[in-house]
């Protein structure tokens, strides 16, 4: 199912932190309107794992435009899903302006990852359609002219719905957010990853149990009134949030062990 996205995607997209709480009655709210993506629909307890590898260059320019907010900032990630870390590979470049992304994918076999970073003689294939070997040689020339470094592995847990009476409509519900510190291109994921996902991170005002991210994606000037009518109706409160910043500032400051509870700062340090 993920291989199906187009190349390109250029949408509206939302962002909320949310109870935990909030997840079932949110997924039983958009019932009418959407069902599970073919990931969720398989998994257990409709959450699948999606593990991405965020690069950045030596001086992390990428992570400073993002904490500025700078406008047509963009990351440069690897993604693949399970818990193996294994082959398909999505070679993605992800631009932000405002409210709007654009994604830029290509698909990346097991012979030819991390080979297109790594081989000083790789040749991208002429493979796929005319916008798949677009984006890979994008993504090909910002990694060499960026000279771009493996920086932060990040693993999550996400629940996701399509629309069923949209063009392009999609919900999404993250959690159990990891991470790992790393300057190697294994996307598998391992005992090593810190979770970063407790509410005191999350959340602006302090006052809410917000460990889960909610995000709204549509089509540019599409937004449905059912997903109008969601954040009426749940009270959501729009925030911006990047889990490459996020996991990179907890892992430069003290790798979350600030804040943890002190149960799970216990097991921490014990190794759990």
């Amino acid at each position: 199912m993920q291989s199906a996205l187009p190349p390109v995607i250029e949408r509206h997209e939302l962002k909320y932190a949310i109870p935990r709480s909030y997840v079932e009655p949110i997924s039983r709210f958009i019932a009418p309107y959407c069902e599970l993506d073919h990931h969720s629909a398989i998994s257990d307890g409709h959450f699948y794992l999606v593990n991405s590898l965020y690069f950045d260059t030596r001086g992390l320019e990428f992570l400073q435009q993002r904490m500025y907010g700078k406008d047509g900032r963009f990351n440069v990630r690897v993604r693949c899903y399970g818990d193996r870390g294994e082959a398909p590979y999505f070679l993605e470049i992800k631009r932000k302006s405002g409210f709007i992304g654009v994604k830029y994918r290509s698909v990346a076999t097991a012979e030819e990852w991390p080979n297109i970073l790594t081989d000083a003689s790789y040749q991208l294939p002429r493979t796929g359609s005319a916008k798949e070997r677009a984006n890979k040689n994008l993504f090909y020339r910002i990694a060499l002219s960026y000279a771009i470094e493996p920086k932060v592995l990040t693993q999550y847990r996400r629940r996701a719905f399509i629309s069923t009476i949209n063009e392009y409509a999609r919900v999404t519900m993250d959690t159990n957010m990891r991470y790992r510190r790393q300057n190697h291109y294994d996307l598998k994921p391992g005992s090593d990853m810190i979770n970063y996902d407790n509410e005191t991170i999350y959340t602006k005002d302090y006052t809410r149990d917000t460990s889960v991210i909610l995000e709204l994606k549509s089509n540019v000037g599409e937004v449905p009134t059912w997903m109008l009518d969601l954040i009426s109706t749940f009270d959501l409160q729009q925030q911006g949030f990047s889990k490459y910043m996020n996991s990179s500032l907890v892992s430069h400051f003290d790798d979350g062990t600030g804040y943890m509870s002190s149960d799970r700062k216990a097991r921490y340090y014990a190794g759990a």
